[in-house]
């Protein structure tokens, strides 16, 4: 007998418009938190908001007294729902009427009395930030201290400068300003003054180069240098000549603006140069394209064709021997980009200069050992990187060091202005809770360390250059650092993209919208030993099983927000690199074995999980995010070694599971693009304490009450429009429930049942769900189920397709007349949807089948979408809409899973994700003159 409070998120969510709202949120960079600083695998903030306010918001089901019919409950969840599908909108992120609405929910369900949330693995911070926003206590802590910056720089500093005017020189006069706006001007303002003095100090080493007559001639600014590295030829008889190893020599691939490099070989003075091309044949920018490649890692010998293996290049990476060539310069011109030769005698200079310049600065802060490239460490090469210096050329390490100088000169300009602002005088740190001018300077020097250490994403020797887009590809592209064999270096005092203002600007706007009403608290601990206030509300994002190692990436970042920051937070930045050892992630190459890493996970996530269950509030679920690493899903599905291996985990740790909510964070196209029915991007565990009198049960009992519980729970989730691609993951919510609220399910041999087998058998209990929705289908339609999942839309024998019909208490001449299949010279094949009479009308058909009305409907919704003609239709077949639904589950099933036909799949799928709006345009839709005519109602 339960004696909490059911919550929303324990019965139902508007999933649609969170998936919808955080799939939309992917391509939106400007004020998002996210540009603050590089932080991997964030949860989108739309699902964050939705979750915190579904998991503190009473369900109506909870309240018979104000709600005591199903049709009353299902009213107020429809306003609770309107209220989701605004708070989750971008727009509605600083929308305060839309913020409080939501905000008087929460405080209504809590009795007026707001519980703190808490994130043990708050990493880019999104869960404390969107807690703070609801107006929360919010709390968060992280192993990583470049997560824990990431996560003070958005929760905890803005609050201390709520609604201060900016303190620079010339700062104009404003009546108001905003939560954290005075502190983003500042960082503007003062990124700017860095930006001026770094180039007086080292302008001279980005000279402009000259633009070609055709494009205007003149002086141009410098976007990008691209060099190709080098080693020395593997012929015995070049040995002494260093060939490059280019993955491409094309630059711009764009339709009348191609351009590309030819290296020009001279074997009589054993030399290679590059000559700049423009526009060329076909088969000259394919050959462009393809580089010195000759297969993955293997190149080729400009001088004798001799292959140049990985091994090879590893080998004299080793030894010093690589280098790098000069190929192309990209400047600003009136035009857009332009494409020089490399050869200006000004740009050796500049790159001499900075040779020399490098040796006077104090660097030992980047000679810490790393990972080298992550692509080439799964074959034990390195290719020179050793050491965070083997990231940056000369000239990147001289202006990267210098920014990090005027980290110090600006802190004392900031302070300067600040007591004359009358900020309090004084040494008192922001790390001690202090507000005054010594604090402010080191707030503002935070954000200026977070443009120097987002510069170097964007200036690495492993940026590389897009020709399809003519723009710069991050170090970090993906969750990694892959090699590149070419590199664009960037110019960090242009006009474009990856210019240190880049950082500057991006970084106030964040800082101009986070929100300051609320304190927030972050702190450095293992989820082991996180510092939980009493009665707290949880909901996490760990880490997920092997897919990234946070502490290896992210030393590329603190390396440098050591320097910068060291005196700022001692506490943080007093260690030479990330914290590995407690890092729970679990890699081969650091445990040995794959066994030794899946145990250090399990035990470490169980100590982590089980320190949660005896901390969280039994007034509340706990909510739990978990990642699918789709590659591992594709082979083993939802019962998959990662998935079982974290649910034991949290079953072990004294959880029942009571919901799984499957959310997407990419946009709908994805899934065509990859011509499979990608699975949702990660799942929102809802758990719950496990009662004391959880009892111990057998397989067998525990399968009959799956048969018992799990079909209603799929008949609401199908209710509930769940897509059918999200079926599988969804329904293991309701399925763990069953078997995580027993103490043990108990194997014939007396073992205890194992997650993954729990997870296999609610699997199959799916599968006989969806098999057995087709018996209450009419018998033409239960035919071509049949056909279709053993033959498609292929021809099969007719004695094959009587015997099936006759089965069904009907011949194949029904069939045939019902306009499903065609029959002629003993073969008998499904029609296509294209196939089927464009003039039918279901009011006219007197053999009318749920198949055909799904088929049509499927055909107007791929060409037409949620449009009035698919509304129309589905109005006229309202009487038989559930059964259609029920279909198209159905035919997903067997489309995805049994004829692994993901065009077909997808065509289902994409009905149903559209099924709620397609249903309420349908109901705007009435019949006014009693002769079908129908209009649609605005």
């Amino acid at each position: 007998m339960t004696t909490y409070k059911k919550k929303l998120i324990e019965v139902a969510i508007p999933l649609e418009a969170i998936n919808a709202a955080s799939a939309r949120e992917k391509s939106i960079r400007h004020g998002h938190p996210s540009t603050l600083h590089l932080w991997w695998a964030r949860r989108p903030l739309a699902a964050c908001r939705a979750v915190l306010f579904a998991q503190l918001v009473d369900d109506p089901s909870s309240d018979l007294e104000k709600f005591p019919t199903h049709e009353a409950q299902e009213a107020e969840r429809k306003r609770l729902f309107g209220i989701i599908e605004e708070l989750v909108q971008w727009e509605n992120s600083t929308n305060e009427e839309v913020l409080e609405r939501a905000r008087a929910e929460i405080r209504k369900s809590c009795g007026g009395e707001l519980p703190p949330v808490y994130d043990p693995f708050s990493g880019g911070g999104s869960i404390p930030l969107e807690a703070q926003r609801l107006g929360l206590p919010a709390y968060g802590s992280d192993l990583n201290p470049v997560a824990v910056m990431i996560g003070k720089a958005m929760i905890e500093i803005p609050p201390k400068f709520r609604e201060k005017e900016p303190i620079h020189p010339g700062a104009k006069d404003r009546q108001f300003y905003r939560n954290a706006e005075g502190l983003a001007e500042d960082v503007k303002y003062y990124g700017e003054w860095m930006r001026e003095k770094a180039w007086g100090r080292i302008g001279h080493l980005y000279p402009q180069v000259d633009l070609p007559k055709e494009h205007g001639g003149g002086k141009g600014t410098v976007i990008a240098w691209i060099w190709t590295r080098t080693v020395p030829s593997p012929d015995p008889a070049f040995a002494d000549v260093q060939v490059p190893i280019a993955s491409s020599f094309l630059l711009s691939s764009k339709t009348g603006k191609e351009a590309w490099v030819e290296p020009i070989v001279d074997r009589h003075s054993r030399t290679i140069s590059y000559r700049l091309r423009y526009g060329g044949t076909k088969a000259e920018i394919a050959n462009a394209k393809e580089g010195t490649k000759a297969g993955r890692a293997v190149f080729r010998c400009l001088f004798s064709d001799t292959p140049i293996s990985g091994a090879y290049v590893d080998k004299q990476a080793g030894a010093g021997k690589m280098g790098q060539s000069l190929m192309a310069i990209v400047a600003e011109g009136k035009g857009g980009r332009i494409y020089v030769g490399a050869g200006a005698l000004e740009q050796s200079e500049a790159i001499n200069s900075a040779s020399e310049l490098v040796r006077t600065f104090d660097a030992t802060h980047l000679e810490v050992p790393c990972r080298g490239t992550f692509a080439s460490n799964a074959q034990g090469r390195r290719y020179g990187f050793n050491t965070f210096a083997d990231y940056f050329t000369d000239r990147q390490r001289v202006a990267l060091l210098t920014f990090g100088e005027l980290l110090k000169d600006v802190r004392r300009e900031i302070q300067s202005a600040a007591e004359a602002k009358g900020l309090n005088p004084g040494k008192e740190q922001l790390v001690n809770g202090a507000s005054g001018a010594f604090a402010y300077a080191e707030a503002v020097s935070i954000y200026l360390a977070f443009a120097i250490s987002k510069l170097t994403n964007l200036g690495s020797s492993v940026t590389s250059w897009m020709s399809d887009r003519g723009a710069l590809r991050e170090t970090f592209a993906r969750q990694g650092i892959p090699m590149a064999w070419d590199f664009a270096e960037v110019n960090f005092f242009s006009d474009s993209a990856g210019n240190w203002l880049t950082p500057i600007d991006k970084i106030s706007k964040v800082v101009a919208e986070l929100p300051t009403e609320h304190n927030g608290t972050l702190y450095q601990s293992s989820a082991t030993e996180a510092p939980y206030p009493a009665g707290v509300v949880i909901s996490t994002d760990p880490p997920y099983y092997d897919n990234i190692e946070y502490a290896d990436l992210s030393d590329f970042f603190f390396v440098w927000l050591r320097r910068s920051l060291l005196d700022v937070d001692p506490s943080l930045f007093g260690i030479l690199s990330t914290p590995k050892s407690e890092e729970l992630v679990a890699t081969r190459n650091r445990y040995g074995t794959q066994e030794a890493a899946d145990s250090f996970f399990l035990d470490g996530m169980s100590a982590a999980v089980g320190r949660m269950a005896e901390h969280a509030s039994g007034m509340f679920p706990t909510t739990i995010y978990y990642a699918f690493k789709q590659s591992e899903v594709e082979q083993e599905g939802v019962s998959s070694t990662g998935w079982a291996t974290f649910l034991q985990a949290v079953i072990a740790a004294g959880f029942s599971v009571v919901g799984t909510w499957p959310v997407r964070t990419e946009s709908p196209g994805r899934i065509v693009a990859t011509g499979t029915n990608a699975l949702a991007n990660s799942v929102v565990l809802v758990c719950r304490k496990k009662e004391s009198t959880a009892e111990v049960v057998t397989r067998a009992e525990f399968i009959r009450a799956l048969k018992r519980e799990l079909p209603p729970a799929i008949a609401e989730l199908q209710a509930a429009n769940i897509a059918p691609a999200d079926m599988p993951q969804s329904a293991i919510g309701p399925g763990m429930g069953v078997f995580s609220r027993y103490k043990a399910v108990l194997e014939s041999d007396d073992n205890p049942m194992s997650v993954k087998t729990a997870l296999q058998l609610i699997n199959k209990q799916l599968d006989e769900y969806l098999g057995g929705i087709q018996g209450e289908f009419d018998a033409d339609t239960r035919f071509a189920i049949t056909w279709f999942e053993q033959h498609g839309n292929g021809k099969g024998d007719y004695g094959v397709a009587d015997n099936l019909a006759r089965a069904r208490g009907i011949a194949v001449e029904s069939v045939k007349h019902a306009g499903i299949v065609e029959s002629s010279a003993g073969k008998v094949r499904i029609l296509s949807r294209d196939e089927l009479d464009p003039d039918w009308t279901p009011e006219d058909d007197r053999h009318l089948t749920v198949w055909e009305c799904l088929q049509h409907l499927v055909r107007l919704h791929e060409k037409d979408g949620i449009s009035h003609d698919t509304a129309v239709l589905l109005r006229k077949i309202s009487a038989q809409a559930e059964a259609v639904k029920d279909l198209a589950y159905c035919l997903y099933d067997i489309s995805a899973n049994k004829r692994k036909d993901a065009k077909e799949a997808t065509a289902y799928n994409a009905l149903i994700a559209d099924w709620t709006e397609l249903t309420k345009a349908a109901a705007a839709i009435h019949d006014t003159s009693g002769d079908r005519q129908i209009r649609l109602d605005i």
